[in-house]
């Protein structure tokens, strides 16, 4: 995936508002947990038990980065009898996703060899 062309920019210069908020969702990205969480989440709806697997990280800090995340509005949640189901709230969050993923796949291949 490649970064949007600079037609399918913001329309118009973010205001304030925007750049708060928008500062904030790159502060919720910014951690390892939270974005493997959002990755795992691209490939569609998962519970905490996949989540936790997909992640590596002990069940209850998967369990307050979800709900971080969900106070948040980036992810929502459906009960399935006993047990709550996670899926990304938009489209955009998941390019978002695989945008920063992308540009680290392109710094590390970019990196010099050391012999």
């Amino acid at each position: 995936m490649h970064l949007s062309p600079a037609h399918d920019a913001h329309p118009r210069t973010p205001g304030e508002e925007q750049f708060a908020l928008a500062a904030e969702l790159l502060a919720l990205l910014g951690d390892r947990t939270r974005l493997t969480l959002l990755h795992a989440l691209t490939a569609g709806e998962a519970d905490v038990t996949t989540l936790t697997e997909a992640c590596g990280a002990a069940r209850p800090a998967v369990s307050q980065h979800l709900a971080r995340l969900r106070l948040a509005g980036l992810v929502d949640t459906r009960k399935e009898g006993r047990r709550v189901v996670y899926s990304l709230r938009d489209g955009h969050l998941r390019r978002l996703v695989d945008e920063a993923l992308s540009v680290a796949d392109h710094r590390l291949s970019d990196r010099p060899l050391h012999d």
